[in-house]
């Protein structure tokens, strides 16, 4: 009919962001999967007014991933863990991106953001990340 809206004509959810990133997370070396798998994996449409503040980001849509946690060089056996590793997701700013690059999938563009969180995890600074991975160049 026309003028209806065809379900595949619709951005993908945050559930579909989700599986790209575990489609991601499936395909690294065991000893990186385990420890990714361990990482509570979240998706929003945005980062929340209160995490754009603390990073002084004025712009939602600059914002696609975020890591909130403590990497693993700071992690101690003694510590008490107050609350999981967070790896943040964001749908609207993300598929922003996909749309402006023009040149990328969006599975590889998800796949590469949740990976550069992932790197903090490990104890990766933007610095360390940028000096191996051009994409973000």
């Amino acid at each position: 009919m026309e003028g209806m809206i065809d379900a595949s004509d619709m951005p993908p959810g945050n559930d579909k962001i989700e599986a790209m990133a575990r489609a991601a997370i499936a395909e690294l070396p065991e000893a990186f999967r385990a420890e990714a798998e361990k990482v509570v994996l979240r998706v929003e449409d945005f980062a929340s007014d209160g995490m754009l503040n603390d990073l002084e980001i004025p712009d939602p849509f600059a914002l696609t991933g975020l890591y909130e946690g403590v990497p693993l060089t700071e992690k101690s056996v003694l510590d008490q863990a107050i609350q999981p590793d967070v790896i943040w997701l964001f749908r609207r700013a993300i598929l922003d991106e996909w749309v402006e690059r023009g040149d990328v999938g969006l599975s590889a563009l998800v796949a590469h953001v949740f990976l550069h969180e992932l790197a903090h995890h490990f104890g990766w600074s933007d610095t360390d990340i940028a000096a191996i991975d051009e994409w973000w160049a």
